[in-house]
């Protein structure tokens, strides 16, 4: 089969691969039909993510069709058309069974943390779904049946970023007459920008340096946007104009932040893992008593971090790893009663032969490009 395949720092290939096998009775095969570029993914092809080696197939934004079944499957069959959230989850670990799908203790014999889809060996070993086939792992828990009623461009998203932008809203506690700031207008940070409308805040304040995807943000979510390249503190900027900071600060950004010299250096000498220019600004944009929750990724350990910012003015800080396993039916449910849709983020469909070409605009934010969805 073909496959998007990691080839060194900023190199992504098409190469064909063995197809995948059924390893365990629980194992289902699915001919992919649609996948997606996340933006985490770009963490890998920068090289901040350990034991990447070249050849792993990328890719965890995956549905398609159930081509094969083991002989322990009950919860989907063939023929069936499913999502496959990112977390690869066995159900009945003790994180499993607590909502904490994203801790899987058994999906990675790698390390402690839990098991995903195309993400190194790190994240154990398991191939990316930026293919024409897909083996998944534990199918009884993970893929979910979608309607056919529904395209592919309507819940594609189901498998990371819905949840994802949806649990950052959920886990900095956005209520009705908030002030939300969201750093990052990438296609989590747009859909933050929407749960947190959703979910009742009174504003709203997207901040990027991007100007396509700040006008989207503008013109698709009503939102106040900032391009931080204005302002010579846009964290200080943010409490003067909100009279003291936001409610809630989400980071949609991660470790791929606009980088100081410094952090450049020391992120390619493997010193720290990246920018954190995102959390400085969280740390003077949030108000007193607020919240600031990480959704974008971080590696590694950081330099200068600025903990005492937080320690001095009692801010809540929340991170983590998306537990999408929880959020998919829900969102399911609300996209087929016509009450949210992504589908304006997407810019780009290309076939999966086009999957270099089509990192390369996402990753240096060319032809306007903010998501891009792959067809094998």
């Amino acid at each position: 089969m073909k496959a998007l395949v990691y080839e060194g720092v900023r190199k992504v290939g098409v190469s064909n691969v063995g197809d995948p096998q059924i390893k365990k009775p629980d194992d289902i095969i699915i001919r992919v039909t649609s996948t997606a570029i996340c933006g985490s993914d770009l963490h890998l092809i920068h090289g901040f993510v350990p034991n990447m080696p070249k050849g792993f197939i990328l890719g965890h934004e995956t549905m398609g069709i159930v081509e094969e079944v083991g002989r322990d499957v009950h919860k989907v069959k063939k023929g069936d058309r499913v999502i496959v959230p990112f977390p690869v989850a066995c159900g009945h670990c003790w994180y499993c069974e607590h909502d904490l799908w994203s801790q899987c203790d058994n999906s990675n014999t790698n390390g402690e943390v839990g098991g995903l889809f195309g993400y190194s060996k790190t994240y154990g070993g398991y191939d990316g779904g930026q293919a024409e086939y897909l083996r998944v792992p534990y199918a009884n828990v993970g893929p979910t049946v979608v309607p056919e009623d529904l395209k592919d461009e309507q819940v594609l998203f189901l498998t990371d970023i819905l949840p994802t932008s949806y649990w950052g809203v959920d886990m900095a506690g956005v209520k009705s007459g908030d002030t939300v700031v969201v750093l990052g207008c990438g296609p989590v940070g747009l859909l933050v920008q929407k749960w947190a409308a959703f979910r009742g805040a009174k504003r709203i304040i997207a901040v990027d340096y991007i100007g396509y995807r700040l006008e989207h943000a503008r013109k698709h979510n009503g939102v106040e946007v900032i391009n931080f390249e204005d302002h010579d503190n846009t964290g200080e900027y943010i409490k003067e104009i909100t009279h003291g900071g936001a409610d809630a600060v989400i980071d949609c950004v991660g470790m791929d932040g606009k980088m100081t010299t410094i952090e450049l250096i020391e992120s390619m000498l493997k010193l720290q893992g990246g920018s954190k220019s995102a959390i400085e600004i969280a740390t003077q944009a949030v108000r007193k008593g607020g919240t600031v929750v990480l959704v974008g990724v971080y590696g590694a350990r950081y330099n200068m971090f600025p903990l005492g910012d937080f320690f001095a003015r009692n801010i809540t800080l929340k991170m983590g790893q998306c537990p999408a396993h929880s959020y998919v039916e829900p969102i399911l449910k609300l996209i087929r009663e016509g009450k949210f849709d992504a589908t304006d983020i997407i810019t780009h469909v290309l076939p999966l032969d086009k999957g270099p070409y089509a990192y390369e605009i996402f990753d240096q934010k060319k032809d306007n490009c903010i998501k891009v969805i792959l067809k094998p």
